[in-house]
């Protein structure tokens, strides 16, 4: 996992139990079968088959195996491989091979919530209410609305509505909330928006009515 614009590790899990010197060695991570990001030829850093996209943005560890990748966008989610090859009596041959999956994380901006309604609040009148938060990612699991009056909390999970930009890839979020004026007490509501994975959930501040 790597967070927006910071820098991915990719490692070779290489042990080198034989202790191979690096200048015996081809050591070159690809994602997918075509696009090369980083090459080590004999010990020496090889250009000339890198993908466009990948030319300096990358450093590597040698002595851990390791892979950085720098400047991490969302297109750079997905599977790659790290191969090590050893010629031996003329014939390169696949000493070692691994494999690892990025995924991407980008932090949506707090949860906030706006009133829709221009007509003054009337008693049996509707609340009409919307949520929102953007600039995330991957896409977030679900909007809810939690609504407290007295000692008692009303969820509700309408339907969110989800955009991603074209460019970034980035999500921008929105949920809409339909309820009837509270009519005795003191009413807050609030929103969450519950990511996916072990990211948890967010909470927009309480609006109090």
């Amino acid at each position: 996992k790597a967070f927006l614009n910071h820098s991915a590790y990719l490692s070779c899990y290489f042990q080198n139990s034989q202790k191979i010197d690096i200048k015996d060695l081809i050591v070159f991570w690809q994602k997918g079968s075509q696009r090369v990001l980083h090459e080590v030829y004999y010990g020496q850093e090889k250009h000339e088959n890198l993908s466009p996209e990948y030319m300096n943005r990358t450093k590597v560890d040698m002595d851990k195996w390791i892979l950085q990748l720098l400047n991490v966008g969302v297109e750079d989610e997905g599977h790659y491989e790290c191969i090590i090859q050893l010629k031996k009596e003329g014939i390169l041959e696949i000493l070692h091979r691994s494999e690892c999956s990025l995924h991407i994380t980008a932090n949506y901006s707090q949860p906030e919530i706006a009133q829709l309604h221009t007509e003054e609040l009337k008693p049996n009148g509707y609340l009409n209410l919307s949520c929102s938060s953007s600039g995330g990612y991957p896409e977030p699991k679900e909007m809810t609305w939690l609504i407290l009056q007295e000692n008692t909390t009303h969820r509700h999970t309408p339907h969110m509505d989800v955009s991603q930009d074209a460019v970034t890839k980035l999500y921008n979020v929105t949920s809409n909330l339909n309820i009837r004026l509270p009519t005795k007490g003191l009413t807050n509501i609030s929103c969450l928006l519950h990511l996916r994975g072990q990211l948890g959930s967010l909470v927009s501040a309480p609006l109090g009515i």
